[in-house]
């Protein structure tokens, strides 16, 4: 005889993580977690930390940090749609967010690639300017 499927009220952190879409597996979720990249309630997090509805996740991936409201909760990752419905993300993150977007983008503006590849001299140009320190500060 086989039970009914009850939605839990209480899933591991990483599980959500993975399941809400935030990371493509649960190791990449666990490994974000224990190197600090994601909070909970403002507060570092283990991977088997409880995470319940109404709690507020911070998450950073790359350049890129969401915060977010739990909506739901699932254990298994479901369509993006679905994942979707697990979160809402707040109104200062979708500004910071957008504001780092546009900046970015004017950082972008009037840079033209180049005609080509670059030859045998000036491949070593450009390593030669890489490999040059950075200038401190003043």
């Amino acid at each position: 005889m086989t039970t009914p499927a009850v939605a839990p009220d209480r899933v591991r952190l990483d599980s959500y993580l993975w399941a809400a879409r935030f990371f493509k597996t649960r190791s990449l979720a666990k490994a974000a977690v224990v190197g600090g990249k994601v909070r909970c309630n403002g507060a570092g997090a283990k991977p088997a930390k409880a995470v319940a509805v109404g709690d507020e996740l911070t998450v950073a991936r790359g350049d890129v940090v969401l915060t977010v409201v739990v909506t739901a909760v699932a254990e298994r990752r479901g369509s993006a749609a679905a994942a979707a419905a697990l979160y809402a993300e707040t109104a200062a993150s979708v500004a910071s967010r957008e504001a780092r977007r546009a900046e970015r983008a004017e950082r972008r503006r009037g840079m033209r690639p180049p005609a080509s590849r670059p030859d045998k001299r000036g491949r070593r140009r450009l390593r030669t300017v890489k490999e040059q320190p950075a200038l401190a500060p003043n």
